[in-house]
């Protein structure tokens, strides 16, 4: 299947009241209409506020798929889902993670991109949703998204194709990375597998290293 940009998302903090706590986020993004650039470190103009575990070279931008946006929808009915729901700087129609591969890269738009790692979901997609039930759910689910280091930065917009230009077949889908947090039994040679890859992200390498400790 094609992929397409459907929707390019930035966005500014926003600071919510959760558990009894202020909480600053730039979850909150929307979809704008014009091109965002796309740079080593981050989308300009976005706002990254924990650059714990967002942002940087590894994980410069987020994709998630519109094709996972009906699910959802009918999961959280009473939700106002729009574009960039789950923080993602770009929605593609077509991205299935069971088939796109740690390190494959794409030209979309102006940028030539790397993928990276799954997204590791944490307590502020709950924020966004306004429900924590949420974040297990993403857990449980091959839905993760996908975060890109930047080759090549440049614009990209809604109608930009997302194009394969170079593959390596041995490499891992994100899924299949994304399954590793999620298994029972800890296969060490997949997850010694997953970590050998230069071009995983190296905080998800990190984490996936604790797993076989």
């Amino acid at each position: 299947m094609q992929m397409k940009v459907i929707s390019a998302n930035i966005g500014k903090p926003v600071l919510v009241a959760w558990k009894g706590q202020n909480i600053e986020t730039g979850i909150y993004k929307y979809s704008v209409n014009h091109s965002i650039y796309l740079g080593t470190e981050d989308v300009e103009n976005d706002h990254v506020i924990d650059r714990r575990y967002h942002g940087g070279v590894d994980k410069a931008c987020y994709l998630y798929s519109a094709n996972h946006y009906p699910f959802w929808k009918n999961r959280y009915p009473e939700t106002d889902f729009q574009w960039g729901m789950f923080g993602e700087n770009l929605t593609i129609s077509g991205l299935d993670e069971s088939v796109v591969r740690i390190s494959d890269q794409y030209r979309i738009g102006d940028a030539v991109v790397q993928v990276t790692q799954p997204r590791q979901p944490c307590f502020k997609l709950g924020i966004r949703f306004d429900n924590p039930d949420v974040v297990n759910d993403f857990w449980s689910l091959p839905y993760p998204g996908v975060y890109l280091k930047i080759l090549e930065p440049g614009a990209v917009k809604a109608g930009d194709s997302m194009i394969l230009i170079k593959s390596r077949p041995d490499s891992m889908t994100v899924a299949e990375v994304f399954s590793l947090f999620k298994s029972e039994y800890i296969d060490k040679e997949l997850v010694s597998k997953a970590v050998s890859d230069v071009n995983l992200a190296a905080s998800c390498r990190r984490d996936l290293e604790k797993l076989i400790r």
